[in-house]
């Protein structure tokens, strides 16, 4: 009896409801996101205010939601630029070696030796804040990661049987890439990308709390957590709804990536 895979059901179900609740914001929320209320600062979770109020008075839900959406945008750029530009150059590499192939890894080596945070935040030092900045700048970063993960699924699959059929059929080498392996590795690479939207998520959260990434008047989720932290003691549902809303999202993506894994090995 096969063994249910838990992990990918829990998983899709979680993203599914974050990225929906995120897309609804993209078209309602109950208030204003940057709306400001002398009248309604630091007010707790109540039916009017879900979440709570901030120190100006915004709804802090809304904020979430339009923060949600921020991480969301970023991250699936990001990831679509690293894929993308990823799959090209690791299929290449692996699919036909040479010093191409070394130069490229070796460059990869390099990038990888730094944190890809590390590198983002000295790109946006350089080049400025801003969200397109930091679209570009991790989709950049993040090429080098997928490259490797999809020079190695192409290694393993190029000397497989039905390649060599492909090859003795007159199939040329771009379809043998794209039509005949790409297919079979869909899985690594989907399980790949799920994991590359939770780092992404987490880069961007990361700069955003040292204000080197999304600017006002954008919500952003790390933003939120580290305007919270002054008042851990006077409003701690701030940074509690907050926190848990990254938590949640990362977690969904996580189990979805995790189960995906658990497919392919079955």
């Amino acid at each position: 009896m096969k063994k249910r895979n838990w992990n990918l059901r829990i998983g899709s179900v979680l993203s599914a409801l974050m990225v929906l609740m995120i897309l609804i914001g993209l078209v309602w929320t109950p208030y204003e996101p940057n709306a400001m209320s002398s009248a309604d600062k630091m007010l707790g979770p109540c039916l009017q205010h879900w979440f709570g109020t901030d120190n100006l008075g915004r709804d802090i839900f809304s904020r979430v939601i339009q923060g949600g959406g921020t991480s969301l945008l970023i991250a699936v750029c990001t990831v679509a630029i690293g894929a993308v530009c990823g799959i090209v150059v690791g299929s290449l590499t692996g699919y036909f070696g040479g010093w191409v192939d070394e130069v490229l890894m070796r460059f990869n080596d390099a990038v990888a030796a730094f944190p890809s945070i590390l590198l983002a935040l000295v790109c946006v030092s350089i080049f400025g804040a801003g969200k397109y900045k930091i679209i570009l700048t991790l989709g950049i970063l993040f090429i080098p990661s997928f490259a490797r993960i999809v020079r190695g699924e192409f290694a393993k699959e190029r000397s497989k049987d039905y390649v060599e059929n492909a090859r003795i059929m007159g199939a040329s080498p771009m379809r043998i890439l794209f039509a005949h392996i790409l297919p079979n590795v869909r899985t690594v690479l989907m399980s790949s990308m799920a994991i590359g939207f939770n780092n992404a998520v987490l880069a961007e959260a990361s700069m955003s709390y040292l204000s080197m990434g999304v600017q006002p008047p954008d919500a952003s989720l790390g933003r939120m957590l580290s305007e919270s932290q002054g008042m851990l003691f006077t409003a701690p549902w701030y940074a509690i709804f907050t926190g848990v809303f990254i938590v949640l999202l990362i977690l969904g993506f996580s189990l979805l990536g995790q189960g995906l894994q658990e497919q392919e090995a079955d």
